[in-house]
């Protein structure tokens, strides 16, 4: 994964210009008070349409849905369920066979997971760190947006069938996530679940047997090095980590 990573970098950089995705001021923590009642109602009006929010995590969900403009007219479903894998996110299945941006995404957010998974579920994650792993969820959203069936299905078959195109897929949407604003997030995402795991690399929820050198998704000090050449950045290349062993 290294090996590409300076081709990727660049790669994403141009991405971020081209696309001009208008993303929000660049905020390294985001509390629970960070915004007042009045803001957090312009941010529902403006981002909380076609959207079924869960009351619970709703702040969360609009400030993480802030970031992602392309997606104000998407119809986005937040769910919670009993599931091992902490937070997934696909179209919902009829909805597949509609052109990419008349789809209806969903977001399963678990409720309750394995022992072990237990300690990374949403609700047991810092409230900056939640945004985070929304705005990685995001990404999937706006990657799905501009593919239409026949790559949609793709990215299930790598998804089942192959381990490396599946690492190049997500390392590639924590990129999208950093592009769009939200890295100081993802990067408190990245320590909470490694911190929490007690484990250098995070490869997903079936695969906790083994600790890989593979970045399936980005390692903190990956993200640090990304944010502190990343234009959108400049200004806060400051970063106080709190989980600088596991760099």
């Amino acid at each position: 994964m290294q090996k590409g990573f300076t081709i990727v970098l660049f790669f994403s950089l141009a991405v971020l210009f081209s696309n001009s995705l208008n993303a929000q001021e660049i905020i390294k923590t985001f509390h629970q008070n960070t915004f007042g009642k009045e803001k957090l109602a312009s941010l529902k009006a403006k981002f909380g349409k076609h959207k079924t929010l869960l009351a619970d995590y709703e702040n969360q969900m609009l400030i993480a849905l802030s970031y992602f403009p392309e997606l104000e007219n998407i119809k986005i479903k937040f769910r919670l369920k009993n599931r091992e894998t902490p937070l997934a996110t696909r179209p919902a299945f009829f909805s597949m066979f509609r052109s990419p941006k008349k789809r209806t995404y969903i977001i399963t957010i678990s409720k309750k997971s394995t022992l072990i998974l237990d300690t990374i579920t949403f609700k047991n994650l810092r409230f900056n760190a939640q945004i985070g792993v929304l705005g990685h969820e995001l990404s999937h959203i706006s990657d799905y947006t501009k593919k239409g069936f026949a790559k949609i299905f793709h990215i299930g078959f790598i998804q089942l069938f192959s381990k490396n195109k599946l690492d190049r897929f997500e390392f590639n949407t924590d990129l999208d996530c950093i592009n769009h604003g939200l890295g100081y997030q993802l990067l408190d995402w990245s320590c909470n679940v490694r911190e929490s795991l007690e484990r250098k690399n995070w490869l997903g929820a079936v695969n906790l047997s083994t600790d890989q050198e593979s970045e399936r998704y980005m390692n903190p000090a990956t993200i640090l090095e990304i944010i502190s050449k990343h234009p959108l950045y400049q200004e806060n290349q400051k970063m106080i980590s709190n989980c600088q062993d596991l760099q």
